[in-house]
């Protein structure tokens, strides 16, 4: 079940509408997921999540368990960050590695 759709696109100010065109379903699947009707595909789910840049696990509110006890493994900013940085080709990595080693 798709928990956190309609919180994450009402506080980026999406319409269902055009949440449904950036992803490749209708608006009527938007609103049946966000009401709990119908669950979407993997695909669909996968491609919700990299919209939001949030993980799966976020989307469908399944909580992690972590010493502080809020649920969540990473904040959605330290998520885009990782994210980010997977995508740096090896060099520009090592340069944000170099950096941190020295903080």
């Amino acid at each position: 079940m798709v928990k956190n759709l309609k919180l994450l696109r009402e506080k980026l100010n999406i319409s269902q509408q055009k949440l449904a065109e950036q992803i490749g379903v209708s608006q009527q699947s938007i609103n049946k997921y966000e009401n709990h009707n119908i669950e979407p595909d993997i695909n669909t789910l996968i491609s919700l999540a990299d919209y939001f840049n949030v993980s799966v696990d976020y989307l469908v509110g399944r909580q992690l368990s972590e010493e502080d006890g809020d649920g969540v493994l990473f904040s959605q900013k330290e998520y885009s960050f990782i994210m980010k940085y997977r995508k740096l080709p090896l060099e520009k990595q090592k340069c944000i590695d170099y950096i941190l080693n020295l903080l």
